[in-house]
């Protein structure tokens, strides 16, 4: 018989390093398309990014929070713990850079979509893309340190 905490924590694991990866995968596209100019190359990339999050990141951010805190239950790990309320505190600090990141991707999309073949995008695109790539920074730190907490679990 499987034993259901190491299946739990099987589950926690894979669903961490899918919400991660696909982060740093759709950011290091999107980032690329949005440097190479070419219009066609953003409309791809903008739908298939927004895809992901819908397809893999929202799973992942919802199955994160559920298996972690029943893993902490039949741990033994009170929510208190200090290393577990940091990283409790960065995944909402995560979540509160993504959750914009998602509208963000959803406006530029809509905009290389609906820009004509040939015309230069609009310069609320530029702001935008900017804002999503400053954005994706303090959550793509923020997963890491929460990585290195829950090996880690310091005293703190």
């Amino acid at each position: 018989m499987i034993d259901s905490y190491l299946l739990l924590k099987t589950i926690h694991v894979l669903s961490s390093t899918l919400l991660f990866g696909t982060g740093l995968g759709t950011a290091f596209h999107g980032w690329m398309a949005n440097r190479s100019g070419v219009l066609a190359a953003r409309r791809v990339v903008n739908r298939n990014v927004v895809l992901a999050d819908w397809f893999f990141t929202t799973p992942a951010v919802i199955v994160q929070p559920v298996t972690g805190v029943w893993l902490a239950r039949i741990a033994g790990f009170p929510l208190t713990e200090p290393w577990l309320l940091a990283a409790i505190g960065l995944y909402v600090l995560v979540g509160a850079c993504w959750l914009p990141v998602v509208a963000i991707q959803i406006r530029m999309q809509r905009i290389s979509d609906s820009t004509p073949e040939g015309m230069p995008l609009p310069a609320l695109y530029v702001r935008l893309s900017r804002w999503w790539f400053a954005l994706g920074w303090p959550a793509f730190l923020g997963v890491i340190a929460i990585f290195w907490l829950m090996i880690a679990k310091p005293d703190l």
